[in-house]
């Protein structure tokens, strides 16, 4: 949100503004004392008196009403096209968008209302919080009272067609409380290319499912899309003081809850990253901070491709201090930085882009902002814990 990606200008039509021309019609949650989390995902499909599916005429099951929520922050330059690419067909399925504004300065909410004269189904809120966490628990509380279902929509993402049915279609026929979708970055500029390039390699995303095209599954954690509505509330929904990495701190909950996540491999969606290195720089130093405040909320062990970062910057800063007396420490801090520019090479020959050759430079502005929040974020949620939390951090 609020950042200055861009769409790149050979998106094809039909999919950027699909849906967008259809004519046609508080506070975030918490978990209240006492309350339980919901303890499976249930099904919800709508039952005939006989028990079979109930079907529409031209002969496929009714999927429950489902509410789509899009949180926005000074996107005026992509969010018609969002809107247009996630905003199924009149007559695929019942649903509504809920725009959760966090207080645009530019013509971001005029756009909403211009889409709002053509299609009904669209709605504009304010978020008085801002955050993105705080604009799901919003719409999750003041959704269309049918809404079975809950679809998470970025502002700076292409969707392909028939992503919402899709994703309501896999929740259900897996039985589970959340699906997660993978994601694919792309990019215009030559800078933003490499920082796309980064982004989809192993070495930007640490081989994480949903940035790799995992293949579909069961899996812990995702690129968040779709959920049942009553586990979603019933956990509380997304904890509002965690401005990033909510999203797997939220999956953290509904498979301790006894719930579980599929992974939909066959909906990958277009991202548009950052298109500076500062942007990108601070962007990853949240991501750190909020997977740090994650890992000391639930006691957690980060797993090897988190602490790699933190390593790296630890190393090449001791390596720093050190060749002050010995300069050959300095080969540590140079043995990383080659490594990540060669593989900058490898990907752009992969991927037959020279703009790919600066994904090695990406990277290493990913891994030290990503270490240096997480360093800091740690620091700051240990000092916070009772002593006892603090003590018991990796021991679970």
């Amino acid at each position: 949100m609020g950042t200055s990606a861009s769409i790149p200008a050979d998106t094809p039509q039909d999919t950027r503004i699909q849906g967008a021309n259809n004519t046609g019609p508080t506070q975030g949650l918490t978990l209240a004392p006492g309350q339980q989390p919901c303890a499976t995902a249930k099904r919800i499909l709508p039952q005939t008196a006989t028990g079979a599916p109930q079907r529409t005429t031209s002969g496929h099951r009714q999927l429950p009403f489902t509410t789509i929520v899009m949180p926005a922050l000074n996107e005026e330059r992509f969010i018609a096209h969002a809107i247009g690419s996630i905003m199924p067909p009149h007559g695929e399925i019942d649903c509504e968008l809920i725009v959760a504004d966090g207080g645009s300065s530019d013509r971001t909410c005029q756009i909403v209302r211009d889409l709002m004269r053509k299609d009904e189904r669209i709605r504009l809120v304010s978020n008085p919080q801002r955050i993105q966490a705080a604009a799901m628990n919003l719409a999750a509380g003041i959704a269309d009272a049918r809404a079975k279902i809950l679809v998470r929509a970025d502002c700076h993402a292409l969707y392909p067609p028939g992503f919402v049915t899709h994703c309501v279609r896999t929740l259900l026929q897996t039985n589970s409380a959340s699906v997660v979708v993978p994601m694919r970055a792309q990019g215009q500029g030559r800078l933003q290319k490499a920082i796309a390039a980064a982004q989809n390699c192993r070495l930007g995303n640490g081989g994480a499912a949903h940035r790799m095209g995992g293949a579909s599954g069961y899996v812990e954690h995702g690129h968040h899309a779709a959920f049942l509505r009553d586990v979603f509330e019933d956990l509380g929904g997304y904890d509002t003081g965690f401005v990033c990495n909510e999203d797997a701190e939220l999956d953290r909950r509904i498979t301790a809850s006894g719930n579980r996540i599929y992974l939909a491999g066959d909906a990958p969606i277009t991202y548009f990253p950052r298109e500076k290195l500062e942007s990108l720089a601070k962007q990853y130093y949240r991501y750190g901070i909020g997977r740090a405040q994650t890992t000391v909320k639930h006691r957690a062990r980060p797993r090897l491709r988190q602490l790699l970062p933190v390593a790296c910057l630890l190393g090449c800063t001791v390596a720093f201090g050190l060749a002050l007396f010995d300069p050959r420490a300095l080969l540590v801090p140079a043995a990383y930085i080659a490594l990540c520019l060669i593989t900058g090479i490898f990907v752009a020959v992969r991927e037959k882009d020279p703009a790919a050759l600066g994904s090695g430079v990406a990277a290493i502005v990913m891994h030290m902002s990503w270490a240096s929040g997480f360093l800091v974020g740690l620091a700051k949620s240990m000092l916070a814990q009772p002593p006892q939390d603090a003590r018991a951090i990796g021991t679970t």
